[in-house]
């Protein structure tokens, strides 16, 4: 009886422990489209309109199924920089790509693929990427997906490559020669576009995609995977399918991976550039008519395909799925001798604006998640949101914390409804468009040539279509232009290869009754072993203090403890300020929320600088510093005018209220 007893107990209570156990690891899948419009999905917007609509069935299924974020913004109206700062989890502001640099390489530091890697994931990124830097080959391509943390890559490397979508036939409708030519694919360090005749991409990344989720759960099924699958359609080419989407979805339906060369795919079969569907033939709509709205519908197959799939292989609830664009719709066409236009099936819904404009049809993209288990179904979220969010997200749902130095913030509360969800920043930079979310409202500078220029002020949820300035109107309206003008300097640093006219403002200080502070810096101890300087704020403090300097002396009680220094630096003098800092271990220093240093990925200790114009006045700080094994060192100093190289006095230093000194 005792021995009965004692195995009732043994099975309650791991029962009770497996019950409240840390929750396996998701996968991650995140589905890009290229161009594709805020107006072009049924949920969203088709199905509100008269005539002729775009279906898109299984996305609408998938939408109503998962969390809708309403407002959620790409970086930059157009795609080099959205798909940078997306990988990155860094704004405009910060990203090393902006405006128009296609093909420049995303810096080495790190992304939503290589701390996914660190967390254990399996990263795979499929189809279009156009961020690799310059070079004919892998070994030549500097940001190549393999050197940005990538374990396996299949697609097309340069952006001009998604401008075709059979990489293996010429096309000769194009409109110029580039758009006719075959295109590269690359798998990993191999070129391998010679036995994908008549593969359509938006089939054939799919297909690999499917092979790859089928090969990993079989043969990894304690591995979670994360994969980027990054369509080139509906871009401006608008080439059709070859036949149509076969019968069925999942493991023993739909799109198949063949893997013979000239007919690698269930797909790669009759004509090129030739299926539409019938949904939209014999009813009056012009050629490209036709050709968009069945380009937008085998990418809804193709999704649902890969659903089902989830399904059949019984990983759907331990999978999440998010789907976006890259930007608003396009409104040119690769045709010879046509012209496209947004309008005809009112792309952008009730939205000012497409590609390549900062009004809210250029940036508010269709993004939804997905995740039977994860994801809370049948919500819908009218909080602002950015693509830099994304990196922040999957290291919440890994189980990491994210880098410090990102911008983003987890949507992971808003997502799963668990906690409370963090404001975030978003913020829009591209040529001399200039925009930023403020207290909910959008402030918007289209030709910002001169940091005097007002905004224009939107309720983006009031006013869809953006057609009431709200700056002006009243005081209050006043005080928020003033608020985000100053606001965008807290937020972004120059870059020396996209300069603005606002590169040389000085940053302003917070207005701050300086009486109410006191002296010292903040310092939190942090217990724990990481890759990357954490963002310590989100984590619980092992210990409080305040000091009188930024100084590790008998801060650094254990060898694992991280420290976050904060509080204000009171700056004598408007200027150009250099901050100077040197450290073995990790570092991240940040004023407001500009990126001054970053000595975290890689960093081998030496020394670091960087000048910023200041104001005079009150700046927020924080200092993230992440110890090594053994001899933790760190020294930050300052330089500004009639103040030679040194260390920050203590008198500079400020904190929040009366606030006694070393509290354990």
């Amino acid at each position: 009886m005792k021995k009965l007893v004692v195995l009732f107990l043994h099975v309650f209570v791991f029962g009770c422990l497996s019950a409240n156990a840390e929750p396996q690891r998701p996968n991650i899948i995140f589905i890009l489209t290229d161009d594709l419009g805020y107006g072009d999905l049924g949920i969203l917007f088709q199905k509100q309109r008269e005539g002729i609509q775009v279906q898109t069935p299984e996305l609408d299924q998938m939408a109503e199924a998962g969390t809708i974020l309403n407002r959620h913004y790409c970086p930059a109206p157009i795609c080099a920089p959205s798909r940078a700062s997306l990988i990155t989890g860094m704004h405009q502001g910060h990203s090393n790509v902006r405006n128009m640099q296609f093909d420049k390489a995303i810096e080495e530091n790190w992304n939503f693929a290589n701390t996914l890697q660190k967390a254990g994931y399996y990263t795979i990124h499929l189809g279009k990427y156009g961020l690799q830097g310059w070079g004919h080959s892998p070994e030549k391509w500097a940001g190549y997906p393999t050197k940005r943390g990538f374990d396996y890559f299949y697609g097309y490397v340069r952006h001009v490559d998604g401008h075709q979508h059979y990489p293996a036939n010429v096309w000769n409708l194009g409109d110029n020669e580039s758009h006719q030519q075959k295109k590269q694919v690359w798998e990993n360090n191999k070129e391998v576009s010679a036995g994908l005749d008549k593969c359509y991409t938006t089939d054939l990344w799919t297909a690999k995609a499917k092979q790859l989720i089928i090969s990993e759960t079989k043969e990894n099924p304690k591995r979670p995977f994360f994969m980027y699958l990054s369509y080139d359609t509906p871009h401006a080419a608008l080439q059709l399918p070859t036949v149509a989407y076969p019968d069925g979805k999942g493991t023993k339906g739909g799109l198949q991976w063949l893997g013979q060369a000239g007919r690698m795919i269930n797909t790669a079969e009759g004509t090129i550039d030739h299926y539409r569907d019938p949904h939209y033939t014999g009813k009056g709509l012009t050629d490209l008519a036709e050709r968009f709205a069945t380009s937008i519908t085998r990418i809804d197959h193709c999704v649902g395909d890969l659903l089902q799939t989830l399904k059949d292989l019984k990983i759907d609830k331990k999978t999440i799925v998010i789907f976006s664009s890259d930007n608003g719709p396009h409104r040119e066409s690769y045709l010879k001798g046509k012209r496209w236009s947004p309008s005809v099936f009112e792309s952008a819904g009730n939205f000012k604006g497409s590609k390549g404009s900062s009004h809210e049809g250029g940036l508010r993209v269709p993004t939804f998640a997905w995740g039977p288990s994860r994801i809370k179904a049948g919500q819908k979220s009218n909080r602002p949101s950015q693509f830099h969010d994304w990196m922040a997200t999957f290291c919440d749902y890994a189980g990491v914390h994210a880098p410090a130095r990102t911008d983003g913030v987890s949507l992971r509360p808003t997502l799963s409804q668990e906690g409370a969800q963090r404001e975030g920043i978003v913020y829009v930079e591209f040529n001399n468009q200039q925009g930023l979310y403020l207290d909910g409202y959008k402030g918007l500078r289209l030709k910002a040539t001169d940091h005097a220029v007002d905004f224009e002020i939107y309720d983006t949820i009031g006013d869809e279509p953006e057609s009431q300035n709200l700056a002006g109107t009243s005081a209050s309206f006043t005080r928020l232009q003033l608020r985000m003008k100053d606001e965008v300097l807290r937020i972004r640093m120059p870059n020396r290869h996209a300069k603005k006219t606002y590169d040389g403002e000085f940053v302003p200080g917070l207005n701050l009754d300086e009486e109410a502070l006191s002296r010292g810096t903040h310092v939190q101890s942090y217990l724990g072993q990481w890759d990357w300087v954490p963002e310590f704020t989100q984590m619980t403090a092992k210990s409080v203090s305040v000091e009188n300097t930024i100084s590790l002396d008998s801060l650094l009680a254990k060898k694992t403890a991280g420290l976050l220094f904060s509080g204000y630096i009171k700056i004598p003098k408007s200027g150009d300020w250099t901050f100077h800092c040197k450290a073995t271990g990790g570092l991240i220093f940040k004023i407001h929320n500009k990126l001054i240093l970053d000595g975290d990925y890689k960093y081998d200790g030496s020394a670091l600088n960087t000048t910023v114009r200041l104001a005079k006045g009150i700046h927020p700080y924080r200092l993230y510093y992440k110890p090594p094994a053994s001899k933790p060192a760190l020294s930050l100093q300052w330089e500004g005018p009639d103040i030679a190289v040194s260390l920050i006095p203590a008198d500079a230093l400020l904190v929040k209220g009366e606030q006694k000194h070393n509290l354990k």
